[in-house]
């Protein structure tokens, strides 16, 4: 059979893939070993007519019901639930308020404490002299907000969100489902089949998006080019993760100037040290031990902001409300030409932390950020606004300290400590959204192995990362002790979060293009309008490279060479075991044996091939006296969706010949997922796994031999015994039997009927020797335990390589492995039972 034929026969055959535990109201339990109430059986095994006569009717004949969604992949036994899916379900009005206001804790503290330092930036580089400054930058500073964060992000990002999940590895992984542009070649068509993965092409301008497909999966440059896109938005909000504590704190505590005697620059960088040092400290206990009070301190800083600006505004001047008309933005360029362009820098600053919206999306969900942004923090940032503009018309002087300065004398304590309070919850919300850009980052192979520790039960997306806590402190307290001002750090701020803006602008073009397929001028106007917004401020903030522009840039840079070289690294490693993986035919020659001894008990092989024997098991071959008596080849995927479902995590298939006792275990992940098993709970559940699948195949086997007979109705079925049919490289065999679209479905419902009919081979399953024999087999094994064989590889670039090649792998690349965590420590596990042994991969 030809290659096109396998792979026409993986897309249609079908299994069974339950097993009943009883008559016809017993549960049905899964491969995993969870069990779940059964509804109508997908297939049913005969019609009424052929039920009544029995067995003394040889046809049969195979009645359709609506939608198989079980079956024999070529790849694997999938194990999936029909009706699991992992879609949030409509909360009701209640629920999402009490959303809605949560959002206000986690998702709009930076944007929320952005009256501290908008204007005072913005008026350090143009000066008060008349009052179309003041009305022009209140006018960019409104405009901006209502273009920005409301129409971009509110009504048109927050809908290209990844099952629920946002950010920029989101729309990564959502491109990645459907254009197949992941550098690391291990996608499987098994993964599809996934309830979260959910590929559905709409009909209208199907054929453009096609097209788009096939050349971001022809052109390997624009994969890369896709690839570096996010790495750079990643990097980019890693260096808002410092960034905004620094300039955040700094911000609040400037309040003290003037108001303590004595308090001076030195005083206020050391007691911003001191706070970001408390800041950093606790992170290690998770924010949900207060995260309860995030939103009812946030609630009443966005009350104090509005209550302010009302305040002076009708107490100073009530005229700034002319800002609404956009003329006077046209005012503001003619007047102050290069310097007002200059002052843009400082205008952006009213929108940083737009992007936690969408990143933060997982946590929420679209209607109750839309709702807390368009009813609390859009009006009260307006009004914070036109305020401080009204007091800035009457004391223009006063724009180097103008948030303390317009707030009523007798509140300044009250507003000190909320907007302190304000700045160190805007801190924490970007610190959390480091880690959590570090984790998917890590997940899609992205960034070096870290040590994640999970800091809620409740909460998966509540994580801390020691070496990134720690290492942010540093760099916060660093750019704190050395710019000593926020005008500085706020001109780094900036580029970071324009940046992050473009990225995202461009990716979400192309989800329109390629996923959302709407009409080609609405897509091109989304980059024409909001792009082209972002390019003026970037081109505004990155004039100011020389006064502290350069900052996130050397960040962003140095966190996007790591990524892409651990990426480049790990493509390169894979691409290496898959040409040195071993062939079947010299696994025939060595026999069921394996040329050695075989000892009982059960070898777990981790590699990360999804197909194919790996080159290290000959390694093990030759250094070890013995092998153990089932071997499992053990490998840890993540696929291009935020969770997999536990009962559709695990993919098995055999390896070579039944006497050889191999198997393959392919356990998958979406970047979101917590892999946080008990090693103990992890091998009870493969066993289990592994014995249901024993089972599956040899009643697979059983009802195949017995319905593949001359006189059947036209179904065409082919056997293993009959021929062997190699997978897609030539190298491996498959020893599960290959079927047609009429494949039987046996569940609880159709035991008793399907019991009048079936011969007595198929009724007794367990009576059959060779499955006897390999289940006792396979629990003897267990009962002489589990071993880990890990292979500890040494990756080197070939000696006619680059430069620029052999000083990324084998130094910087090979630093990184070295001292980030070990496979044993990643994977949990126990060092008592881990045998490794060492390879070298010329790449």
């Amino acid at each position: 059979m030809g290659k096109e034929e396998i792979e026409e026969s993986s897309r249609t055959v079908g299994s069974l893939k339950r097993c009943t535990t009883g008559g016809s109201g017993g549960s049905t339990r899964w491969v995993d070993g969870s069990e779940v109430d059964t509804e109508s059986p997908t297939w049913s095994l005969f019609g009424d007519e052929e039920i009544r006569q029995g067995y003394r009717s040889v046809r049969r004949r195979l009645v359709k019901k609506p939608k198989r969604v079980d079956s024999f992949d070529v790849e694997a036994m999938e194990i999936s639930v029909a009706h699991a899916t992992h879609h949030k379900k409509e909360a009701s009005l209640l629920s999402t308020f009490a959303l809605a206001f949560q959002t206000l804790g986690v998702v709009y503290g930076d944007m929320g404490t952005s009256p501290l330092y908008v204007f005072s930036d913005v008026f350090s580089k143009v000066p008060i002299t008349s009052e179309v400054d003041v009305l022009g930058a209140l006018s960019i500073v409104l405009y901006t907000i209502a273009l920005l964060p409301l129409m971009k992000y509110v009504f048109i990002v927050l809908k290209a969100n990844d099952n629920g999940e946002g950010g920029t590895f989101a729309l990564y992984s959502l491109i990645c489902r459907y254009a197949n542009i992941n550098l690391l070649p291990n996608r499987q068509p098994a993964d599809e089949h996934i309830s979260s993965f959910k590929l559905k092409l709409p009909t209208p301008e199907l054929e453009r998006s096609l097209n788009i497909k096939e050349v971001l999966e022809r052109k390997s440059s624009l994969k890369t080019l896709v690839l570096l896109f996010v790495l750079m938005g990643t990097s980019m909000i890693i260096g808002d993760g410092i960034l905004t504590p620094a300039i955040s704190v700094m911000s609040a505590v400037s309040g003290l100037h003037g108001r303590i005697p004595g308090f001076g620059t030195n005083a206020l960088v050391i007691t911003s040290i001191i706070i970001l040092g408390a800041l950093f400290s606790i992170q290690r206990y998770g924010s949900s031990k207060v995260g309860f009070t995030f939103a009812p301190a946030l609630g009443l800083w966005f009350f104090s902001l509005g209550s302010i600006g009302v305040y002076n505004l009708l107490k100073h001047d009530v005229t700034v409300l002319r800002a609404l008309n956009p003329a006077y933005i046209y005012l503001f360029f003619k007047k102050n030409s290069i310097n007002g362009w200059s002052a843009l820098g400082g205008c952006v600053l009213c929108i940083t932390g737009a992007e936690a919206m969408f990143a933060d999306l997982g946590h929420f969900s679209v209607k109750s950020i839309q709702i807390a942004f368009t009813s609390v923090v859009f009006p009260c940032l307006f009004l914070a606004y036109f305020g401080q503009a009204a007091y800035l018309m009457k004391y223009p002087n006063s724009s180097g300290r103008i948030f303390y300065d317009s707030v009523p004398g007798g509140l300044f304590w009250p507003v000190f400590g909320i907007a302190t309070v304000a700045a160190i919850i805007a801190s924490q919300a970007m610190i959390s959204a480091s880690f959590s850009c570090v984790k998917q980052a890590m997940a899609l192979g992205c960034f070096p192995r870290l040590k994640i520790i999970h800091t809620s039960k409740r909460h998966i997306g509540q994580i801390y990362i020691p070496v990134i806590n720690w290492f942010l402190m540093l760099m916060c307290m660093l750019v704190v002790a050395a710019f000593k001002s926020t005008t500085d750090i706020a001109n780094a701020y900036g580029i970071a979060e324009v940046g992050v803006m473009l990225v995202s602008t461009t990716l979400v073009t192309v989800v329109m293009l390629l996923i959302w397929q709407i009409n080609l001028f609405l897509a091109l106007l989304f980059p024409l309008i909001f792009g082209t917004i972002e390019l003026i401020y970037m081109s505004a903030v990155l004039s100011k490279i020389l006064e502290g522009g350069w900052l996130p840039l050397v960040f962003a840079s140095w966190f996007l060479c790591v990524m892409y070289i651990w990426n480049y690294g790990s493509v390169l490693k894979y691409q290496s075991e898959v040409k040195q993986k071993i062939s079947m035919d010299f696994m025939h020659e060595l026999g069921s044996s394996l040329g050695t001894v075989r000892v009982p008990g059960i070898g777990l092989l981790y590699n990360e091939l999804v197909q194919g024997i790996p080159s290290i098991f000959a390694q093990f071959l030759l250094d070890l006296p013995a092998i153990h008596s089932v071997i499992v080849f053990v490998c840890i995927k993540y696929v291009p969706v935020p969770v997999v479902p536990r009962e559709e995590r695990f993919l098995f298939r055999r390896v070579g010949p039944k006497d050889y006792h191999m198997f393959r275990c392919v356990a998958r992940y979406g970047y979101k997922d917590v892999r946080k098993e008990d090693h103990h709970a992890f091998e009870q559940l493969l066993v289990d796994s592994l014995e249901k699948f024993l089972r599956k195949e040899a009643l697979d086997l059983a009802l195949e031999s017995n319905l593949n007979q001359p006189d059947l109705d036209s179904i065409s079925v082919k056997s293993r015994d009959e021929s062997e049919i190699q997978d897609g490289d030539g190298m491996e065999e498959l020893k599960i039997p290959l079927m047609r679209d009429q494949r039987l479905e046996i569940t609880g419902a159709s035991t008793s009927e399907a019991s009048l009919a079936l011969p007595a081979s198929v009724m007794s399953i367990d009576e059959d020797p060779s499955l006897e024999y390999e289940l006792s087999a396979l629990r003897e094994a267990t009962e002489s335990g589990f071993t880990y064989l890990l292979g500890h590889g040494d990756v080197r670039a070939k000696k006619q390589s680059w430069f620029i090649k052999k000083l990324s792998i084998n130094y910087f690349y090979a630093f990184m492995r070295k001292n980030c965590r070990g496979g044993a420590a990643t994977m949990h596990v126990p060092h008592m039972n881990i045998i490794q042994v060492g390879m070298t991969y010329m790449v």
